[in-house]
């Protein structure tokens, strides 16, 4: 829905760097001309976003008041803002001027001229008492997704005719009538534990000898996004969480950084500062060991079950990280490698998920790092992107002034 005013820059980079990671989405301040400046570049990324937690409280809505008009997702932290709308668009399968006003490519996101905003906000305040029924019945919450799947419409009747069931086995026997009786099947066997999966994922990207020397990272790369758009970039990273962002575009340069302290952006709008939830959602997608010390994110060992992905036998680690999120990591159960993950933002009006898969696994000095990776997200607009790395250094001499803020300078006109 408020897919133009996007005011997180550089999500998708953010998974980018989670890829050199292996293989090593709200800007709460600019101005909103910027903003839409940046439009093809912010559906382009797809990091984890980190729920508020006493260490990372942030502003809402209502508290920041730049969002005018909003009066049921007033509680909503800032970051979470524009994920609530892409997950809104998603679950109706429409795009922002369903609700909104868009005059000759000026939106007025404050109007309620449109009655399908005051709709939504009825399916809003729908959701929310639901759930608060449910909650009294200890049962799982709905979200906006749960009925419409893709339709303003949710399909309350079924579709006749309805699909053939599977046919019984022959014989519950398990052979013909006067047969012999088969042997009963071999035990399931064992699963391993989430140790043994996390200890055969680091031996198979490196080993702890070859991980414990790593202390940098230089890399540079393309995003192309699903519309076919290309952006250049280029990442610095020093252990274990500082950074430093380039990313080229037609509309100009950005650059991001965290010297360990402080986090920044710099535009052609000049410089500012990244607090709060924004930030917190950038060190987690961007420091050195994000995808090498998985196991440390988890607030507990996560259960452990084996399934399919891509035909590929894999062991999924499922549960709540240390900051408040649920995680899914999906490994190889044959080669140990990482091979997809998926978080979950938890919110008032449901579970947002991202996704990147893991692709091209490539040794560099004894590190095997994942050259391909693909985001997907909710949003309608550019619900995937592809990362290629073409070029990853490790243990390399990092420029430490370039983790640090820049001196505010003069925004372009």
């Amino acid at each position: 829905m408020k897919l133009a005013i996007l005011r997180f820059v550089v999500v998708a980079l953010a998974c980018a760097c989670a890829l050199v990671v292996i293989s090593s989405r709200h800007a709460q301040e600019v101005a909103a001309d910027q903003r839409d400046k940046f439009v093809p570049l912010y559906s382009a990324l797809g990091m984890p976003k980190a729920e508020q937690t006493p260490a990372t409280q942030e502003k809402t809505i209502a508290q920041e008041g730049r969002e005018k008009n909003v009066k049921l997702l007033g509680d909503l932290p800032v970051s979470q803002f524009i994920p609530v709308m892409n997950y809104f668009a998603t679950s109706l399968g429409r795009r922002c001027n369903f609700c909104h006003v868009n005059n000759n490519g000026q939106w007025d996101y404050a109007s309620d001229t449109k009655p399908e905003k005051n709709t939504a906000r009825e399916m809003i305040k729908l959701v929310l008492d639901t759930n608060k029924t449910l909650a009294g019945l200890k049962l799982d919450p709905i979200a906006c997704y749960t009925c419409h799947r893709g339709r303003t419409s949710p399909q309350s009747v079924p579709t006749l005719p309805l699909p053939l069931p599977s046919p019984p086995p022959t014989n519950a026997g398990g052979g013909a009538p006067g047969a012999a009786p088969q042997a009963s099947p071999a035990a399931t066997p064992a699963l391993p534990t989430a140790d043994d999966i996390f200890n055969k994922y680091n031996a198979a990207i490196g080993g702890p000898a070859a991980l414990g020397k790593l202390s940098s990272r230089v890399a540079k790369g393309t995003i192309t996004q699903a519309n076919g758009n290309s952006f250049q970039f280029e990442l610095e990273q020093s252990g274990p969480d500082k950074f430093h962002l380039l990313v080229t575009t037609p509309q100009g340069s950005l650059e991001r950084g965290f010297d360990g302290q402080k986090g920044w952006e710099k535009t052609a709008r000049g410089v500012r500062e990244i607090t709060g939830g924004e930030l917190a959602n950038y060190r987690a997608a961007n420091t050195l060991f994000a995808f090498i010390n998985v196991k440390d994110q988890y607030s507990r060992p996560p259960r452990v079950r084996k399934d399919k992905l891509n035909d590929k036998d894999v062991y999924v680690l499922d549960g709540q990280t240390t900051d408040g999120r649920r995680m899914r990591l999906y490994f190889d159960a044959t080669t140990g490698l990482l091979l997809r993950r998926m978080t979950f933002l938890s919110t008032i009006v449901g579970a947002i998920p991202d996704q990147v898969d893991f692709e091209d696994y490539r040794d560099v000095d004894g590190v095997k790092f994942a050259f391909v990776g693909r985001s997907a997200t909710t949003e309608a607009g550019n619900p995937s992107s592809a990362r290629t790395f073409t070029e990853v250094k490790v243990n390399v001499p990092v420029d430490e002034a370039k983790f640090k803020m820049p001196a505010a300078t003069t925004p372009n006109p």
